[in-house]
Parts: structure tokens; sequence; C-alpha cells
């Protein structure tokens, strides 16, 4: 099996020069923010001395196209070809009965601030943010998994706030729970491989398993094990799991927070979460992506954007070969689209689709 977690990439990191340990004392509100986005397109940075924390923080891992590449095993040439491919061939995961992400298991009075190194990243938000947790949870009417991100803030205890557009799935998925008279079930799992925070952003129809897609980035199924606590399967290999639940009909405003172009948004209210059991490893590493304007945030967002937009322009337009998002659109905003030989009229086509 090829290592399917995050730190054996770090290791990687740190034999080329790519990971740097900062062992001086840091401070959770606003430091590690300006590390990270001092050192946006540098090393990947591994805080060892956190101050109130036990576990250790690492960041900017995912800072380059680079580095995907390298998570990845391939060239930073084949890395668009290489997303594609695992769109277009798909590989099922497989379930295991003991995880490394389940080797300490917290039920009792969660305390998530003192359990996990949470930043506060910017001055007029309003509190800490979980920002790479990918969220596992299942459609209540077809029982089909869905992966993605969303913003998720501290409130206190076992209290989350999580902050999803209407139109993400993992809203629909809690209406739908909603609907039926019931909390939607999540799992958050932080410190993930590459694979599973890239997959988690795929643009893919509701109903498909963001899972299939990150088995065929590895190359192989992932390994995936059963909560304790609720009815889902997370990533065997990973860090930390929060599992819990959504209550959609329970709002809590948001204010202003950092977006990806780099200007505080005011969203609508987000929605409740509760959080009741934590697993991790014994020695856990906490994952974080800065928010706002910064690299790891726009290319997550930009790689898996590209690789969907090329496949569904294919679907139409044969002579579309390669999508790119381009950086210079903060990963969601400008792409350039290579044709081979198109028809007549097929580059405005292209454009308008």
């Amino acid at each position: 099996m090829k290592d399917q977690s995050m730190r054996g990439f770090m290791a990687a990191l740190e034999q080329t020069g790519d990971l740097h340990r900062v062992s001086r004392k840091v401070t959770l509100k606003y430091e590690i923010a300006s590390v990270l986005s001092l050192r946006n397109m540098g090393p990947a940075q591994l805080f060892t001395n956190v101050e109130g924390a036990a576990m250790p923080i690492v960041g900017n891992i995912l800072n380059s196209r680079d580095r995907f590449a390298r998570a990845f095993g391939i060239t930073h040439a084949d890395l668009d070809a290489h997303c594609l491919a695992a769109l277009q061939h798909p590989i099922t995961p497989v379930m295991v009965e003991n995880a490394p992400v389940q080797e300490v298991t917290h039920r009792e009075n969660i305390q998530l601030d003192r359990l996990l190194p949470v930043p506060t990243w910017f001055e007029r938000e309003q509190g800490p943010y979980i920002t790479a947790a990918a969220i596992v949870a299942k459609d209540p009417e077809t029982g089909r998994r869905n992966l993605s991100i969303a913003r998720l803030r501290l409130e206190g205890g076992g209290r989350l706030m999580a902050g999803i557009a209407k139109n993400h799935h993992l809203s629909i998925l809690a209406q739908k729970a909603k609907a039926a008279g019931h909390p939607l079930e999540i799992a958050a799992v932080i410190g993930n491989h590459a694979a599973v925070l890239l997959g988690s952003q795929m643009y893919m129809a509701l109903g498909d398993d963001e899972f299939d897609i990150v088995g065929g980035l590895i190359g192989e199924p992932i390994e995936l094990v059963k909560c304790k606590t609720v009815d889902l399967e997370v990533p065997a290999h990973a860090e930390i799991v929060l599992e819990g639940t959504l209550h959609p009909d329970d709002l809590i405003e948001e204010g202003p927070v950092s977006e990806f172009h780099g200007f505080y948004v005011d969203y609508r209210p987000g929605i409740r979460a509760e959080i009741g059991c934590v697993t991790h490893r014994h020695d856990a590493i906490y994952q974080t992506i800065l928010p706002g304007f910064a690299s790891e945030h726009c290319l997550l967002g930009a790689v898996a954007i590209g690789s969907t937009v090329c496949q569904a322009l294919q679907r139409v337009i044969p002579a579309v070969k390669r999508v790119v998002v381009t950086e210079g659109g903060l990963g969601r905003l400008h792409c350039i689209i290579t044709m081979h030989q198109p028809l007549l009229g097929e580059a405005k086509r292209a454009i308008l689709l």
C-alpha cells in the first residue's frame, strides 16, 4: 500500500529542505497567520511550540502546483492529466478495522479549543476557524457519501459554526435531513493526504462519491474506517476526526470572514454543528490552510476546478485538451483553455460554456 497519510509527504518535503520547523514559541492569535502569509510561497511550516497547545501545527504544504505533483509521485507537467485520469478512472475505497486516526478517543466534555490548536486568522473575524477539515456526510435519501470543505468556527465546548454556501452539496444534504426531521451526521477530518483535500474540491454531481476520485488520484483504493459515534467512514490514515451533527434549523451569525480574493465578506448566518466525539493519532499533527488570498487556499480550488471544467468541456467539445485555472485569477476567476484543431466557432462555444 502507498503511504496515504499527510506525514509521509511531510517527511519527503523535509528531506529536500521544503519543510521548515519553527521551534520558537508562537501564539494562535494572528501569529500563525502572519508567518504563513510572509512565507506564502516558501517551505511548508511546522510549528512545534504553539503556546497553550499539545499538538504541532503544519501549513503551506500545498502552496504550489509542484507540491501537488510531488504528493502524487508525478511531474509538474503531468499534474493536469493525472487529475483528469482520476476523474475518468475512479477507484472505490476499501474498509479497514483498525486505523491510526482512532488511536485516541475523546467522548466526554468535549472542549475543542483545548484539544485542537485552532488559529485566529484576521482581526475582524469573530473567532478561530478550522480551515483544512474535509467534511464527510451522507445523503439522507440515498446514503451516498459526500466530501467537501467548509468554514468551521469554534463557538465553545463542542459547538461549531459551519459556514456553507446554499448551493453546496453539504447544505443541500443538511436541508434534506431537516425535512426528514433530524440533524445531519458529519465527520470533519483534519490532517489529510493531498488527494483527500483535492478530491473534496472536485465539482462532482450530487451522489458521486469523491472518495472514488481520491482513489484515482492516489492510484489505489483509499482506506476508510467506520466512525465511533456516527454512521460515516473516514480516511484511516488522517490525523484527527471530529464526529458530530449539523443542525440546519439553528443558525449562528458569522459576521465578516476572509475570502480567496483578499477581502472580507459578510455572508448569511452559518449552521450550528455539535461535536460529540474526537479521535486522533497519539502524536497528531494539526493541519491548517491560511484562508483569504493565499497560495494554498487558491491553488486547492484551481487544480480541482481546472480538472472538472476540462472534463465537462470535453464531453461536448472533444477538441479541448487542457484547462488551467490560473493564480492570476485567484484560482477561481480566470482560466486558459487549450484546444487541438477546433472546428469553426468551437473556441467561442468553449468560452460561453
